[in-house]
Formats: structure tokens, C-alpha cells, sequence
């Protein structure tokens, strides 16, 4: 029975995944070089634990959180109590928020992740049909306010728009008509403005506006952007080399190991690195869409729609922000950057996937 399961896991996907996790330790080993090696030697733990938990999850029946809404509402309320908990004995850093439990440091906006997909892969399951009707929307929308507006007053815009987009992604796949999106979108361009003119901080507004021209203030908001871009250029099409970055080395590129992994990456691997790095994302998001349409449900397919899209927010805008064509949020680089909360609830989100991909017909 073991063998049978090894033999049903989708190898493609996994390969990919591992590829990726091994191009974002070498980088972070590279980044380290000449100072402490601890992000290493974390990050590696982190793949290891990670790599088991999506066995762990593939060899679960999935069907379990489609038959029962009590796990899935367990889990988002205790995302919610973390979230809740986080604003008041939490540490920031820039757009990213955890709780330290002295040998592990736990985001809880990772947690409200997964409890979304799972919980809008059940609820519009079920509903699909009926989506017409407002108060589906409405519901969805409120699961989603509680926990986007909990993340919003991190503050971590980049993770409550994973979120809204997670919402609206898996309800346009479900069968919203134009015009109840379009009147969602118009919902949201105002809460924007309000945001824009009461919620926002300071150092938020300068990043949206600066990401326009960064040298409007080079050594302030733009200088993340700037820095980001000469790394990328530097690195030209070969790379300058692991260890051999001047900006990754000499600490000019700030969280060369988290929010700009990806121009580090570019500086000492080059074009051709990111070329990979595009193989990799593609053949990831190609396997779990393959595994999607073959699955035998509508909560199976739905599942792998949310996975997808906070996959592709994540890579679309951690890349978008490095090249300078989007503001900086602080979204990590899936697979690649470090942090344990983020890799470990990806690969149980895989695991998931693979558990469906054992099940498909």
C-alpha cells in the first residue's frame, strides 16, 4: 500500500518544489557567507519538516475536510485568535508580524491562509450553483473581513491582499456574474480610498508612491527598489558567481534572504538562474491546474485553485517588487525565501495536493 501511494505522488511537482528549495538555501548560504550561518541551518530544518508534512498530508484523505466543517472552522478561529493575539504581544519587522515561542517564530497570517482555502473550497463546493444569490457573497466576505482586517492592523498589506485576491479568485473559478465582480471591485476601490486617507501608515503610502520613480527619495522608501534593480543588472546573464555579489555581500541589498531573494538570486546566478527559476514556478503551477481538472470534486478543484493563487500573488508580486514595477509589500518568494511559517504551510498545502492527486479518478 505504501509503494502504491510513492508510486501515485505526482514526482513532477515534487522535483520542482525541492529544486526551488534548494536554489533559495544556496542563495541563503551565499548571502551568509562571510557572516552568521543560522538562516542556513534553520532554513534547511524548515525543508526537511516541511518535506515530511506534505507526505504526512498526502497519505491523509482530503476528504476529510470535505465531508467536515468542524476542523475547517477550528482552524480559522484559532487563526483568528492568533491574529487577535499578535497586536497586542507580537513582533513586527516591516510588514511581517510572528509570535515568538522561543525556539520557533510563528506568523499567524500563514495559518489564515490555509484556513481560507479549505474554508472557501468547502463553502463554495457546496453553493457553486447558487452563487447568484447575494448572501453567499456576503458570507464569504465576512469570513474573509475578519481575518483581512486583523492582518491590515499589523500592519501587513501585502498578506491581506493575498487574502482578497484568494476570495475573489475562488469565487470568480466558482461562477460569480460580471456584474456582482464588478460591483465588488467598486466596493474595493473605495475601502482603498479610505485606507489611503485614515488606515495606511506613512511609510505604506511612501512605498506606493515611490515605487513610481524611487529617486524621488533614493536613500528612504526608494532605496530597496534601486538597490534591487543594480543587483539584477549587475548579475547580466551568467551571474557574478555564489559568494560574489557585491551587493548581496556587502549588505547594500537589504533581506537579501527574505523580500529580495529573487535579485540576489539575479546578481550571482544571473538571467540564466532566473530562467530556472521560471521553469521551476511554471512546471509547479502547470502540475497542481493538471491535478485540479482531473480531481473528482468540486472542493478537490477548488482547493487547488486557492493553492494556485497564493502561489502565483506570492512569486507575481515578491518578482514584480524586486524588478521595481510594483510597490514592496514584504511577500516572501514561495519556496525560496526564508522563513519557516510560510515554507511549512506551503508544503502542507502541496500535501493536500498530492492527497488529491493519489484520489483523482
Amino acid at each position: 500500500m505504501f509503494l502504491y501511494f510513492l508510486k501515485k505522488l505526482d514526482w513532477v511537482l515534487i522535483i520542482s518544489v525541492l529544486l526551488l528549495t534548494i536554489i533559495g538555501l544556496m542563495s541563503i548560504y551565499s548571502t551568509s557567507f562571510y557572516q552568521e550561518k543560522s538562516f542556513f541551518y534553520k532554513q534547511m530544518i524548515f525543508i526537511i519538516v516541511g518535506f515530511f508534512l506534505m507526505l504526512i498530508f498526502a497519505f491523509v484523505d482530503y476528504r476529510l475536510f470535505r465531508n467536515h466543517s468542524t476542523p475547517l472552522l477550528a482552524l480559522y478561529f484559532i487563526s483568528i485568535f492568533l491574529l487577535t493575539i499578535v497586536l497586542f504581544v507580537g513582533k513586527s519587522k516591516g510588514a511581517a508580524s510572528w509570535l515568538n515561542l522561543g525556539f520557533f517564530n510563528i506568523e499567524p497570517v500563514e495559518i489564515a491562509k490555509l484556513a481560507m482555502v479549505l474554508i472557501f473550497a468547502q463553502y463554495f463546493s457546496i453553493r457553486h450553483i447558487e452563487l447568484y444569490r447575494l448572501k453567499h457573497i456576503v458570507i464569504s466576505g465576512i469570513y474573509t473581513l475578519l481575518v483581512v482586517g486583523l492582518v491590515f492592523l499589523q500592519p501587513d498589506f501585502g498578506s491581506a491582499m493575498v487574502l482578497v485576491f484568494l476570495w475573489l479568485g475562488v469565487m470568480i473559478i466558482a461562477g460569480i456574474k460580471l456584474k456582482q465582480l464588478l460591483f465588488l471591485f467598486l466596493i474595493g476601490i473605495i475601502l482603498f480610498a479610505v485606507a489611503w486617507l485614515g488606515i495606511l501608515k506613512p511609510y505604506q503610502k511612501d512605498r506606493i508612491i515611490n515605487f513610481i520613480n524611487p529617486y524621488l527619495d533614493p536613500q528612504g522608501s526608494g532605496y530597496h527598489r534601486i538597490q534591487s534593480m543594480i543587483a539584477i543588472g549587475s548579475g547580466q546573464f551568467w551571474g557574478r558567481g555564489l559568494g560574489h555579489g557585491p551587493q548581496s555581500q556587502l549588505n547594500f541589498l537589504p533581506e537579501q534572504h527574505t523580500d529580495f531573494i529573487f535579485a540576489s538570486i539575479g546578481e550571482e546566478w544571473g538571467f540564466a538562474g532566473l530562467i530556472i527559476i521560471f521553469i521551476l514556478y511554471f512546471l509547479l503551477f502547470f502540475r497542481i491546474i493538471k491535478i485540479a481538472i482531473r480531481a473528482e470534486n468540486n472542493f478537490a478543484r477548488l482547493f487547488c485553485v486557492g493553492s494556485v493563487i497564493i502561489f502565483v500573488f506570492h512569486v507575481f508580486v515578491n518578482i514584480g517588487m524586486n524588478l521595481g514595477v510594483l510597490p514592496i509589500t514584504g511577500i516572501p518568494l514561495s519556496f525560496i525565501s526564508y522563513g519557516g511559517s510560510n515554507l511549512l504551510i506551503n508544503f502542507i498545502m502541496l500535501g493536500m495536493v498530492q492527497s488529491i492527486a493519489i484520489r483523482e479518478k
